[in-house]
């Protein structure tokens, strides 16, 4: 139905586009114009938002097939025409679609309700035509909308990176980043956080352009190359080198901690190199567990011998038994 102020409303003039435009040309002016005085391109700027409300009002009424039939009928009536308000056999939808965002219920001029249509006839609605300018999806959605149609939203998340060397990252620490803004932040960082993870501080990123939840902190964190210790899961990893005598004769030697005193450990005679020693306990601890310290055995061989070394030594090859170790290797290799 038609609205009793459409003649006093040059919608065509609104829009900059003749009384024979296309659809497809008042999409695309449509477009241009809203994305130019969309309130969210323009906070704060009551012309833009009147502008924004022209526009909509415009396009609503000509984008729809019956309705501006109907509107330019009304215009070539002359000044004496007036017509009443839509009632409820009227499309609906425009009022219902953004009713309550500029403050009016939709309420036209003289107090009377002014009904628009959503768009028919081919030329889509406004969710199809504003979805995906600003923000996607249909008006009002992901941005929040405009005066809180869609509901509040949140701030962006602020991302940051930290560098730790391993035992901080293992016991944990609290560390001061610098913000985009350049004021400090204090981060906890929790004990047996790992290179590569992500600790998400809540409420502690951009505000809320609307009045919703402020966006997190999100950090990165890279842990440091440790020149003795490997990470492992929950364990730690670290090579114990041994002479051939502690190896073939056994002995009981220490081995280092990440972040404490050394441990002892007993060493059977006759390990081989590679054979893994486990310390219980002293890996690494987070709140999904405790972790073990893996030390792996590996025979130092002496690079250089003395005369008497050497004697020595031929002195027990002679006695061992006539033994080949990789005897068993290449039968394997063999098939």
């Amino acid at each position: 139905m038609a609205s009793q102020d459409w003649f006093d409303k040059d919608f065509y003039a609104v829009l900059g586009v003749s009384k024979d435009a296309s659809e497809a040309d008042l999409k695309k002016t449509y477009r241009k114009l809203a994305r130019q005085y969309h309130p969210d391109s323009n906070p704060g700027d009551a012309a833009a938002e009147s502008k924004f409300k022209e526009i909509s009002e415009a396009y609503s009424v000509l984008s729809d097939k019956e309705q501006r039939k109907e509107y330019d009928q009304v215009r070539a009536m002359g000044s004496g025409a007036r017509f009443t308000a839509g009632g409820p056999g009227g499309q609906g939808g425009f009022e219902d679609v953004f009713g309550g965002m500029f403050g009016g219920g939709g309420q036209g001029g003289g107090g009377q309700r002014v009904r628009f249509g959503q768009g028919g006839g081919g030329a889509g609605g406004f969710e199809d035509i504003l979805g995906g300018m600003f923000g996607g999806g249909g008006f009002g959605q992901n941005t929040g909308g405009f005066r809180g149609f869609g509901g509040p939203t949140k701030g962006r998340d602020v991302t940051a990176t930290t560098t730790l060397d391993l035992a901080t990252a293992v016991a944990g620490d609290t560390v001061k980043l610098a913000q985009g803004n350049g004021r400090p932040v204090n981060v906890r960082i929790p004990a047996g956080v790992a290179d590569g993870q992500k600790i998400r501080l809540r409420g502690r990123g951009e505000q809320s352009r609307d009045g919703g939840e402020a966006g997190d902190l999100v950090v990165t964190v890279t842990v440091r190359k440790h020149p003795v210790f490997e990470r492992d899961g929950l364990n730690l990893r670290v090579d114990v080198p041994v002479t051939f005598v502690e190896a073939a004769l056994g002995a009981t030697i220490e081995v280092p901690t990440l972040g404490g005193a050394p441990v002892k450990l007993r060493v059977a005679p006759g390990t081989p190199s590679g054979r893994v020693l486990r310390v219980k306990g002293r890996g690494v601890t987070t709140k999904n567990g405790t972790g073990d310290l893996l030390a792996t055995v590996q025979v130092a061989v002496p690079s250089h011998l003395s005369d008497k070394a050497r004697e020595a030594l031929d002195a027990l090859a002679a006695a061992l038994p006539d033994e080949d170790p990789r005897e068993d290797l290449l039968a394997k290799a063999r098939g």
